[in-house]
């Protein structure tokens, strides 16, 4: 089941963010620049402000009541452009169709709010993600530099028409 993130889940989101952003980049940044980032990114309190945020979009979806995935999509200022920030599936997850599913229900949701363009940044080295992207139709168009702690990262710009 998919659905809009509720205040009351925000402790849960921010454990489940924290742990899959780990398991996904663990390997490819300096573990104290990955503390530091964790900290602040995935720690209770932002995670709430993210879903009491009307600019955010925050989707959780469930498997027998534990979290399996989330997505956040980001209004922009233009209307025509809306961002794809964060989407994550837990590993245990991977191959039931459920990053696929989370895929359309933000394109679903990308259509319902008017925008005609999506976008993503996705890091140069997380070639699994960049061949998921480019399945649903998103081309590379730039790159956009992400920062880890201290550690500067490399993402791919991607984007696609939300109508395909």
């Amino acid at each position: 089941m998919i659905r809009a993130a509720l205040p009351a889940d925000a402790a849960r989101l921010a454990e489940f963010a924290a742990r899959t952003f780990e398991e996904t980049f663990a390997h490819g940044t300096p573990p104290d620049d990955l503390r530091v980032f964790l900290a602040k990114t995935y720690n209770e309190a932002q995670q709430a402000k993210e879903i009491a945020d009307p600019r955010v979009v925050t989707l959780l979806c469930e498997v027998d009541g534990e979290l399996a995935a989330f997505a956040q999509l980001k209004l922009e200022s233009d209307p025509s452009r809306i961002e794809l920030g964060r989407l994550y599936v837990d590993r245990t997850q991977h191959g039931r169709g459920i990053a696929q599913a989370m895929m359309q229900r933000c394109l679903d949701e990308a259509r319902t709010r008017g925008a005609t363009t999506i976008w993503l940044g996705v890091w140069e080295h997380n070639e699994r993600a960049k061949a998921f992207y480019r399945k649903h139709g998103f081309v590379a168009t730039g790159e956009q530099v992400f920062i880890v702690g201290s550690d500067v990262q490399t993402d791919q710009v991607m984007e696609r028409p939300v109508a395909l």
